[in-house]
């Protein structure tokens, strides 16, 4: 499978933040990426068609990064999905509940397209 032609869902409540990744994406040679404002509608997205990888902010309205990533790690279908989580905050708490919860990387706000490409190859080289 060739890694850049994978479907990448964005999840953050800031349509800029999901300009900013989508770019940085773009930049990295991703093309093909989709959009949430928020959990509850990348469940639905996740549901209706099919995403090969997560990005999701940590803190959203109406679903959280962690209880999407959590919903995503229950569900039968989604389980083994690669979920990238971002944040604006760093707290060894978040980090270490993330990655109880089944998160396969983690990055903090601000990062550039390079860190966010190899997180990506990193998640992916691991699911092969």
């Amino acid at each position: 499978m060739d890694v850049k032609k994978i479907k990448i869902l964005v999840v953050d409540d800031f349509a800029t933040m999901r300009k900013v990744i989508r770019n940085l994406l773009k930049q990295s040679g991703f093309e093909n990426v989709a959009e949430a404002e928020d959990g509850a509608i990348a469940l639905q997205t996740l549901k209706s068609s099919k995403v090969d990888f997560i990005i999701s902010d940590w803190n959203m309205p109406n679903m959280t990064g962690i209880e999407l990533l959590k919903a995503v790690r229950a569900d039968n279908e989604l389980g083994k999905l690669p979920f990238l989580m971002v944040t604006a905050e760093s707290l060894k708490a978040n980090v270490v509940e993330a990655v109880k919860a089944g998160v396969s990387d983690y990055i903090v706000k601000p990062f550039t397209h390079e860190v966010l490409g190899e997180k990506i190859d990193k998640i992916m080289q691991t699911i092969k």
